[in-house]
């Protein structure tokens, strides 16, 4: 796991989270040939198109050729078989025949030449690629102590940089020089430069950076020339003469031929006074390395192995001891140095610095990176510096002083052990020993040397060699270096992980082995429990019959195959770095995003925290990439991979979450990751009791990623997860609210062409989600739908269509909500399904919900909507029957989608199938649509209803005989009987509302049969007399009874005004004809005829005189004197223009005052005057008229003349 520097170290030692991971290059090296020995180390290892070449402390190079894996298994490795064992020839330098020899240490490959530089013993030798034989002569280069100092920046280009078209150019370390060669199809020497005891060289065009036992430099090899840098001990004084960072020129002699070094070669004094006009530097290192802090405390322990460069052969022959027996004691400088420098005054008080072994690498093609220090158990510190020696970047530092160190990645490597086309991070491993709680580890300690250490904590990561465990197992001497050749390997973690497999939600495949028995239901979860799996394997038959029965038997293995191709293609990665310890070798790979974000959930799951810190840290691992984009197809599907993995582990401890619940952003943000990720929402719910039994699996299966499959699969087997509980019920409100959320995004997904298994995806969500609305709605009240509730969105789901139709079908009838069921027929217009559902709750089938309100009117709404004739004619004649006024309104409707009905057709329907409804029906037709030739039938059916009322019903006849007596002692004035009736009518008297409606048809203008309607009406004086009386009235003046009506209105209602109405109308109707007719229907093309009666046409004032004269002697019969004075008063004065005073005068009884009729008097006598008045001037008028006349006669005889007649 990734740490801080100055966290606990044990957590580096997490295995997998870091950026490198160790994978097996070679297990147990034979590096004995007889497999006898145990004390033979690996110094040095190389590798270059599948030849392995290691050298051993023996003195041996193993040279190993790879035998590829079997093409037919691609879960195996390649092997590696022995080639050859070979003892690099060389000399032992004077006096070290008692010294152990390091044996092989150095391998340097030279691809472009075909040619290898084999450092043995300090001696140089030279072969051929890859069978290692010995060329040029078996040439032999001997005292040397570093072979190296190939031009990075033309490594594989075919040249070395510096201008040679042919040729790789190399330097040689020696005791007293550098020397450089070109090696080609020979070995030519180039020059030599005067720069004694260098033990290692990295060079970048004509720049090489090198070091001895004290200091670091920079050679320019073309100019010869020198920059002292800093030394190697921080502790350690410069040199006198040396100032850090001034350039100095340094002496050099070339010559032809390859250099020969013998073994009594003796180091000449280095140059003290460099040449004054020696170019200067303006740049110190003095500052920015005395500014480097520096632990001084002193932490060896008796088990670390010191960290100390390899011994020259000079040293050998003064210092006598091993390289391992330097840590602490001062060693003596080499002899070369000793004659070529002055000795300095070391105060006797004061300890020599130790010997540190000089470590340099370049990073980029610009920088070198060194390592100073002042202990080998002491921290080191990296320093960057550029061509010119100046610092270019931060400082790094390292826990102890390494003993190797190799960079990789970078803005620019291109031979790091990933290359990518996009900038990658850069890294600098290094071999130390590191102290933990139960000692000394000894490993990899690894870091970016690209970033800022100033911006932020560091960030460091140990890794050690498989299998270690504790301290006393952990191996020392771990080497690490970067290969000239790199390998393809693939990551078998990675193919685990994202190699997709079959999921199985239940044991056994079925769905009988999901559940429990029906029995341990409740009976409605039983009954859809049963046809659920009935209408399961009627879709898997389906199904299988469609698409799945061409499957072949082994369809599974190959999927499988396919599966992991792609993931093995996916999980491919390079390899340059080799890391060996003891009898192995390792390639040090890049650690993919995968496996370390896999590793840090591995952790988390593991680690004894409480469930609310494994949530945060769960959190935490996807907030480190959230907004960041997936750069490759492998970075997307590591996003997904790691999404998913957490939203499982997220969703486990929401369902185990009793005793800490998740936070409302908690929850939030699982349901995000979880719908995200696009894991396969049939895995979410499988993990869910109650709802896991809808889950639709077919035979192709349910396919997710390995890593995914195995978190799932153990969250299904534990204890956690609860078997027994198979409903709904059994779910807290929190995960319904959870599922009904996750679910409907899910929903929003339909019709995206990436998801797979769309079909039974998307019938398993609509399933899973309609059943956990209908769960949650049981707890909401009776009633229509309100804004933003479970109730307004099962209306959504219902209505937007499901897949799982059947299912749905069977979940909602089971909960009975049978309204949820008639929208679900209308999402597909399945119009009769709907009516009958309709119909049952209409007509009382249980329906939980209650929101069909006014359910017959919906019908009848509904049914103008839809185009099918016969279901309209059928739930017509149902609704006609249930609700006769509203169902007749279906047959009569104009604005419906249905063909309409002819009027005879549906009163013949309606008498045969609905006789309650005729009258409504009829009623429509006359009052609503105005179809005349309907009413005669019409007032039948009213006077039916009346007269059988009055005729079976005493209290109805008392009702009525009541109404006349209560009007006609009402004062005046009184409305007409007609609008009193109105007033007075019960809102639920069917027989009243029914008289009133056959009075308003009695007295418009209609065709009806008076005959038919008389007898009907007489039949009721076997019952009483007289009940009937405005109706007979309304008769009497159809059939010109006048006497007879004006005697009814007047005596047996005392409607008086009606009276006077009626002989101004001249007895045509009680009610109006000629006025603006209120609530009378229009007249239909049928009545627009020809008056059929003189009634039609207004009345003459003859007809209106006759009948006044007739009211006037039927007011002279009341009984009542003062109603008889009154009224007689009142229809005198208002009206006495239609009577003649004679004939008033003639009637009036002569006991009345003359002023009971002063009024008319008046009024008759002026008329008379009016009269006389104007018969004397009509005749006056005539008279003039006449003269006139006469007058124009004679003009006229006059003008003509005399006419003579034969």
């Amino acid at each position: 796991m990734a740490s801080d520097s100055q966290s606990d170290k044990r957590s580096l030692k997490e295995f997998g989270v870091g950026p490198f991971v160790l994978r097996t290059l070679f297990a147990d090296v034979p590096l004995s040939e007889d497999g006898t020995r145990d004390d033979i180390r690996i110094n040095c290892v190389e590798y270059l198109d599948g030849h392995l070449y290691v050298g051993t402390s023996d003195s041996e190079l193993l040279h190993f050729f790879q035998i590829p894996p079997d093409p037919a298994d691609k879960s195996t490795a390649p092997t590696f078989i022995l080639a050859s064992r070979l003892r690099p020839a060389f000399s032992e330098p004077a006096g070290t025949s008692n010294v152990a020899r390091p044996g092989v240490q150095q391998i340097l490959l030279l691809p472009t030449v075909g040619k290898a530089c084999i450092l043995c013993n300090w001696t140089v030798t030279f072969y051929s690629l890859p069978e290692l034989s010995p060329v040029f002569g078996a040439a032999q280069v001997k005292n040397c102590n570093w072979v190296g100092g190939v031009d990075l920046n033309g490594v594989g280009s075919g040249n070395d940089g510096r201008g040679e078209s042919t040729g790789v150019a190399i330097l040689l370390s020696l005791n007293r020089k550098i020397q450089v060669v070109n090696i080609a199809d020979r070995a030519q020497h180039v020059k030599k430069i005067d720069f004694a005891g260098s033990t290692i060289s990295v060079r970048r065009d004509s720049i090489a950076c090198v070091a001895d036992s004290r200091a670091y430099a920079l050679l320019e090899i073309d100019q010869q020339l020198k920059i002292p840098l800093m030394s190697i001990s921080s502790l350690d004084e410069a040199e006198p003469g040396n100032v850090v960072g001034q350039a100095q020129h340094i002496s050099g002699s070339s010559g032809g031929g390859l250099l020969r070094s013998n073994s009594s070669a003796q180091s000449r004094p280095q140059a003290e006074n460099p040449d004054p006009q020696a170019h200067r530097r303006g740049t110190s290192l003095g500052d920015f390395i005395t500014g480097v802090s520096r632990r001084q405390e002193h932490r060896a322990t008796e088990d670390e192995e010191p960290i100390s460069r390899q011994p020259t052969p000079s040293e050998l022959v003064v210092g006598q001891q091993p390289p391992e027996a330097a840590a602490g004691v001062s060693t003596p400088a080499p002899d070369g140095a000793n004659e070529g420098q002055i000795t300095r005054a070391v105060p006797t008080a004061r300890p020599r610095p130790s010997i540190l072994k000089p470590l340099i690498v370049s990073p980029t093609p610009e920088e070198f990176l060194l390592v100073t220090g002042t202990d080998p158990l002491e921290p080191g510190i990296g320093m960057f510096v550029n061509l010119d020696g100046d610092p270019t970047r931060p400082t790094i530092e390292f826990d102890r002083y390494p003993k190797e160190i190799v960079v990789d990645g970078g803005t620019t490597d291109m031979s790091s052990s990933q290359p990518s086309l996009t900038p990658e991070e850069g890294f600098v491993l290094a071999s130390m020993g590191r102290e933990f709680p139960d000692g000394i580890h000894y490993g990899l300690e690894i870091q970016r040397w690209d970033t800022d250490a100033a911006e932020g904590d560091v960030t460091k990561h140990w890794l050690e060699p498989p299998n270690t465990g504790s301290a006393a197992n952990s191996p020392p001497n771990i080497g690490i270096r970067s290969l000239s050749g790199i390998e393809d390997t693939t990551s078998p973690e990675i193919v685990d992980r994202l190699c997709r497999r079959r999921f199985v939600p239940f044991s056994s495949g079925s769905l009988e082995a999901s559940t429990v028995s029906l029995r341990s239901f409740d009976s409605r979860t039983a009954s859809s429990m049963e046809r659920m799996s009935k209408e399961r394997e009627l879709f898997e038959r389906d199904t299988d019959s469609q698409s799945e029965d061409s499957l072949p038997d082994s369809w599974q293995a190959t999927r499988n195959a396919e599966e992991e191709d792609y993931a093995r293609r996916l999980a491919g990665t390079k390899a340059r770095l080799a890391v060996w310890s003891g009898r192995n070798i390792w390639w040090a790979t890049r650690n993919p995003l995968i496996l370390r974000l896999d590793a840090q959930l591995e952790a988390t799951v593991a680690a004894p925290n409480g469930p609310s810190a494994e949530r945060r840290d769960l959190f935490a691992i996807l907030n480190s990439f959230r907004n960041q984009e997936a750069r490759s197809e492998l970075e997307f599907l590591t996003f997904n991979y790691i999404r998913q993995r957490v939203g499982i582990l997220l969703l486990a401890s929401f369902l185990k979450s009793e005793d800490t619940p998740f936070s409302e952003p908690e929850l939030r943000a699982m349901e995000e990751v979880l719908v995200e990720s696009l894991l396969d929402p049939r895995v979410v719910l499988s993990l869910i009791p109650g709802v896991r039994n809808e889950v639709i699996e077919t035979k192709r299966g349910i396919w997710i990623f390995g890593g995914v499959k195995s978190t799932a699969e153990g969250f299904i087997s534990s204890r956690n997860f609860d078997k027994d509980s198979s409903t709904m019920a059994s779910l807290s409100q929190s995960v319904l609210h959870f599922l009904r959320r996750f679910l409907t995004a899910w929903r929003r997904k339909k019709g995206f062409g990436s998801i797979p298994d769309e079909n039974e995806v998307f019938r398993t969500v609509d399933a899973a989600l309609l059943a956990v609305l209908l769960e949650l709605d049981q707890h909401s009240p009776s009633g229509p739908a309100k804004a933003r509730s479970v109730r307004a969105d099962l209306y959504e789901l219902v209505d937007s269509g499901v897949d799982c139709f059947n299912r749905a079908e069977t979940l909602i009838e089971s909960h009975h909500r049978l309204y949820v069921l008639s929208r679900l027929y209308q999402s597909r217009k399945m119009v009769a399904d709907v009516l009958a559902t309709w119909r049952r709750i209409i007509e009382g089938e249980r329906d939980d919900g209650g929101e069909l309100t006014d359910g017959e009117q919906r019908v009848r709404e509904y049914l103008t909507k839809i185009s099918n004739q016969s279901l309209v004619q059928e739930y017509g004649i149902w609704l006609a029957n249930r609700n006769p006024k509203l169902g007749v309104q279906i047959f009569a409707e104009d604005k419906g989608k249905a063909p309409k009905f002819e009027p005879t057709q549906v009163v013949q329907l309606l008498r045969e199938e609905a006789p309650d409804a005729v009258k409504y029906y009829l009623e429509y037709l006359v009052f609503g649509k105005g179809h005349t030739v309907y009413v005669n039938e019409l007032v039948m059916y009213y006077l039916d209803i009346v007269i059988t009322r009055l005729q079976t019903s005493p209290e109805a006849r008392d009702v009525v005989m009541s109404t006349y007596t209560a009007y006609r002692a009402l004062q005046l004035p009184k409305p007409s009987y007609r609008q009193f009736l109105t007033d007075n009518a019960p809102l639920d008297d069917e027989a009243w509302h029914s008289r009133l409606r056959l009075l308003q048809l009695l007295g418009g203008n209609y065709d009806y049969d008076l005959a038919v309607i008389r007898d009907r009406i007489a039949s009721l004086s076997t019952t009483a007399d007289d009940l009937l009386v405005p109706e007979t009235i309304i008769l009497d003046g159809r059939e010109r009874k006048h006497e007879d009506a004006l005697r009814l209105l007047v005596h047996r209602l005392g409607d008086y005004d009606t009276a006077v109405a009626y002989c101004f109308r001249g007895g045509a109707s009680i009610y109006t004809i000629y006025q603006a007719q209120q609530g009378q229907p229009p007249a239909s093309p049928e009545g627009l005829k020809a008056p059929k009666r003189r009634d039609s046409m207004p009345p003459t004032q003859d007809q209106q005189a006759r009948l006044f004269h007739h009211l006037l002697g039927e007011l002279l019969k009341l009984e009542d004197v003062s109603d008889r004075v009154e009224q007689t008063g009142l229809l005198l004065e208002k009206f006495g223009g239609w009577f003649d005073i004679g004939d008033v005068l003639s009637v009036i009884p002569d006991s009345w005052s003359v002023d009971l009729v002063a009024g008319f008097l008046v009024k008759a006598l002026r008329r008379i005057v009016v009269e006389k008045n104007e018969t004397t001037v009509a005749r006056a008028l005539s008279s003039a008229q006449n003269l006139q006349i006469q007058h124009d006669l004679i003009v006229r005889i006059e003008e003509k003349g005399p006419s003579i007649e034969s």
